[in-house]
């Protein structure tokens, strides 16, 4: 999967085990126009061949969708698939001549992945060069679900990483002197929240506050010596909010020299609470004053309590929280908490 060009190997193997002219492997999904083409010998771009008449594709004319899969086919099996017995067919090598001899076998996985297999040339081209390909069909297949899932798995990767980013969070791994092993990608982005953690000297994961780093490496210290301990939380940061929750590794399949014995979730909010206020007046129509308590009370804060952060008395904000429920539709403080922080403020 790391050979550059993929697959480079195994077709001029194949190009010398054959005597063929030209060795081509084809990708296409079921559901594009685009074919992956990879190729050994004096091969052409199937899709910039046109025939004389038509502008058909060569690809078309031999139809190769119309292929049984694992099933070797010769020459004049596919142009009868086709309909198409022309001896005007552009060769495969690239020459003006008829294709002298071709097999090719068709391999197809479940999620509609497609992938064909071609030896063209000279009367090498025979019974010997479709019995090799028939046994390679099923090798064939394997490699296609293998790539198939990796695609997938490449896939998932890319859409939790955009969720990571929308819910404004990301994890790390750690060793034992709580080194950064690996990463999500947003992991610089995550560091420039309120710069209450950083990247140390030899990639040590450093949180801005003493206490909190001497409590980290002492808990990471612990998983190292017992992986099924409690994880633990810390608040790092109230204004951006940024919190982070250590948890133990317990997985023992990682391949490297150093293995990881701490995850560590980071969440927080890219915008000030200043910010988030502001957002709560556009969002709902509220007051400033009103957008100020209805974040606090947003972060499941009492109503005594975010009346006292706000330097107000109980009184007036129960009457301010009366105008944040009828302007946001909540009908009690768990919906107000809901309302607000499924709203755009989620992804902002």
């Amino acid at each position: 999967m790391f050979e550059a060009p993929l697959w480079d190997g195994f077709l001029n193997k194949l190009l010398a085990k054959t005597g063929s002219d030209a060795v081509k492997l084809l990708f296409q999904p079921s559901d594009e126009e685009r074919i992956i083409e990879l190729s050994a010998g004096n091969a052409v771009v199937l899709e910039e061949r046109m025939l004389p008449e038509g502008g058909r594709r060569i690809g078309d004319a031999i139809a190769f969708r119309s292929m049984r899969p694992n099933r070797v086919y010769a020459q004049e099996e596919l142009l009868d698939l086709a309909e198409a017995k022309r001896p005007d067919i552009p060769s495969l090598t690239g020459s003006s001549a008829p294709l002298k001899q071709l097999r090719a076998v068709r391999v197809t996985e479940t999620g509609g992945l497609d992938l064909w297999l071609l030896c063209s040339g000279g009367k090498n081209i025979g019974s010997a060069t479709s019995a090799l390909l028939a046994a390679l069909a099923p090798h064939l297949q394997i490699a296609l679900r293998s790539h198939a899932a990796l695609e997938r798995e490449r896939f998932r990767s890319s859409i939790t990483g955009q969720a990571f980013d929308r819910l404004k969070m990301g994890w790390l791994s750690l060793d034992t002197g709580c080194h950064i092993i690996d990463a999500t990608d947003n992991l610089d982005q995550l560091f420039q929240w309120g710069s209450v953690l950083r990247r140390g000297r030899y990639d040590r994961l450093v949180p801005a506050s003493p206490s909190i780093d001497r409590a980290l490496t002492s808990l990471v210290k612990s998983f190292a010596a017992n992986s099924d301990a409690r994880p633990q939380a810390f608040n790092l940061s109230k204004d951006p909010w940024v919190e982070m929750l250590v948890t133990p590794h317990q997985s023992q399949n990682f391949a490297g020299s150093r293995t990881p014995v701490a995850i560590v979730y980071i969440s927080g909010d890219r915008r000030s609470q200043a910010d988030r206020c502001d957002q709560l007046v556009d969002l709902f129509g509220l007051l400033p004053s009103e957008a100020r308590l209805a974040w606090m009370l947003a972060q499941a804060t009492s109503i005594s309590e975010a009346a006292d952060a706000l330097g107000l008395t109980v009184e007036t904000a129960r009457n301010y929280s009366k105008k944040i429920y009828a302007k946001t539709g909540a009908r009690g403080h768990a919906e107000l908490v809901r309302i607000i922080l499924t709203s755009v403020l989620a992804i902002s």
